[in-house]
């Protein structure tokens, strides 16, 4: 994932389709056994670009468009028959985070900062939180964090089993190098089909990924989401409007 002049890489609209398309990609690709993907710069991924989230909130094709890639997303990553493994450090938010989470090995450096922050912009957490979290760490810590936008470290995430490993960021590409040449030299076949079928795991919880991500762009129609990219853009805390009073 890119980092342009120093600045934390985000998921623009061209990004955002491409970072659901290339595990096809790499599915198919004969030379590949282990992909790693990781951050440049300062950052492994800083969510989304706010034109795109108002683009998203203002117009219906678009709203159509990215919620069938964030779809792609979760189950491309899933579904792809190649290992994949995450090195996170610095921020990591948005799309990103979605990979990064669903990797078949997941490290990060224990000064990460992971933040689920959708409920902070005014949208359900959709992406890929409630096909994966509980998995990983229970529902209790789920459901703290994604309701209340904390962050966690690399190291905290490891503790609660978010991730699957942590190290000192100096360390992070060596090691997530290590793993990725420790699985290339297995045996693939065993390998693939023991992912596929650990996967069936997530696979049973797509009837409530799919529910999440409804209610996520639902909420791009919304009111709070307005106030949430406008709190965003001022660097201000939301006031969020109160719900409808049948919600």
């Amino acid at each position: 994932m890119g980092d342009e002049g120093g600045k934390l890489s985000t998921a623009g609209h061209r990004m955002h389709a491409e970072l659901a398309e290339i595990w096809r990609d790499i599915d198919r690709d004969p030379a590949v056994n282990v992909a790693i993907i990781r951050g440049a710069g300062r950052g492994f991924s800083a969510g989304g670009d706010l034109s795109l989230v108002q683009d998203i909130a203002d117009d219906f094709a678009v709203r159509a468009r990215v919620w069938r890639e964030a779809r792609d997303l979760v189950y491309n990553v899933i579904n792809c028959s190649k290992i994949v493994v995450s090195a996170m450090h610095g921020p990591a938010v948005g799309a990103g985070l979605v990979a990064g989470m669903l990797a078949d090995v997941s490290i990060a450096a224990k000064n990460a900062r992971i933040i689920d922050g959708h409920t902070r912009l005014g949208v359900a957490a959709g992406d890929h939180a409630a096909i994966v979290w509980p998995l990983l760490c229970g529902i209790a810590k789920a459901k703290y964090y994604l309701l209340t936008c904390d962050q966690l470290t690399g190291e905290e995430a490891e503790r609660i089993g978010l991730v699957s490993l942590t190290c000192e960021e100096s360390e992070l590409q060596a090691k997530a190098l290590e793993v990725a040449r420790k699985l290339n030299g297995g045996a693939q076949t065993a390998l693939r089909w023991t992912k596929y079928s650990l996967n069936n795991w997530l696979r049973m919880a797509g009837p409530t990924f799919d529910n999440s991500l409804a209610l996520e762009f639902l909420g791009f129609t919304g009111p709070e989401v307005q106030e949430g990219i406008a709190s965003h853009r001022e660097k201000r805390k939301p006031v969020f409007p109160p719900p409808p009073g049948d919600l």
